[in-house]
């Protein structure tokens, strides 16, 4: 449960590359080319903590709430995924430290006021991008068993879910678990959607031309860290906000509106550019 998240976040970058006497450092524990891919593969594997844990219980209450776990974790997986294609048709690229540094140059995917984002053709791929949006994020907090969408710990249901039989470190763990997924997903949000670790509105560029390497850097990683903790309070405002949603609501949400949506998102995205462009 803990292991996949922190994996995860392994690719992300948190600021720009670091020059030192020795070469440039990228701000990467693992710069790989194929960094969505990469996560999708780690942070599905979550799903087995998960269903592993309600069967290990013997126990009918966390059995039931880890066969709800895996379906609702593997239905949400598919609409992610599917979300993120249109991102990674505009970008052409695979490598997240690319991508952040396209969106400091050219404007964030999600507010193009810069650079070439000030394009009419941008503006009109705002669309499918808002679209991208709303599905990805959703489905995080569905991957992430978060309140409205943890089926898996249903307490009026399943009296604590998958983790009912657990105490002390271990069913510390599957918490820690919950929030570092919450924590790597907003990440993947902040790095797609809104310039990663990029200041913004052409300051990027100003700091490297006027400002030393390692204070720019600094900057950048503050300006990274305040995004997550934006996302990490509206994760838990949603928690306080909205009440939990019925297993079939939660089901049908994914496989009869979020499927679909984000199947129909990338042949519009395909459209846009081929006669956009």
């Amino acid at each position: 449960m803990l292991a996949p998240p922190l994996m995860t976040a392994a690719v992300v970058p948190f600021a720009g590359d670091l020059q030192t006497s020795y070469g440039n450092v990228n701000m990467a524990v693992a710069n790989l080319s194929v960094g969505p891919l990469w996560m999708f593969a780690i942070s599905s594997l979550s799903v087995y903590g998960l269903v592993l844990a309600g069967w290990s219980s013997n126990s009918k209450f966390p059995f039931l709430g880890g066969v709800r776990s895996s379906a609702q974790m593997i239905s949400y997986e598919i609409s992610m995924g599917l979300s993120i294609i249109p991102v990674l048709m505009i970008y052409s690229t695979l490598d997240l430290s690319n991508i952040v540094e396209y969106q400091a140059a050219n404007g964030w995917l999600l507010l193009p006021v810069w650079g070439e984002g000030l394009s009419w053709q941008r503006w009109i791929l705002l669309v499918p991008v808002a679209i991208s949006f709303i599905i990805f994020l959703t489905s995080i907090f569905a991957e992430a068993n978060r309140t409205p969408f943890d089926m898996s710990e249903c307490e009026t249901d399943l009296v604590g879910g998958y983790h009912t039989e657990y105490s002390s470190m271990k069913f510390a763990q599957f918490f820690m678990g919950e929030y570092a997924a919450m924590v790597v997903g907003s990440s993947l949000v902040i790095t797609l959607f809104l310039g990663g670790w990029s200041i913004g509105f052409g300051l990027d560029g100003w700091l490297n031309e006027n400002v030393a390497n390692w204070a720019a850097v600094i900057c950048q990683l503050i300006a990274y860290v305040l995004k997550l903790l934006f996302f990490a309070f509206f994760f838990v405002w949603v928690r306080w906000t909205l009440p939990r949603f019925r297993y079939d609501q939660v089901m049908k949400l994914g496989w009869m509106v979020f499927f679909e949506l984000a199947v129909i998102n990338i042949f519009l995205t395909a459209a846009i550019l081929y006669f956009v462009k």
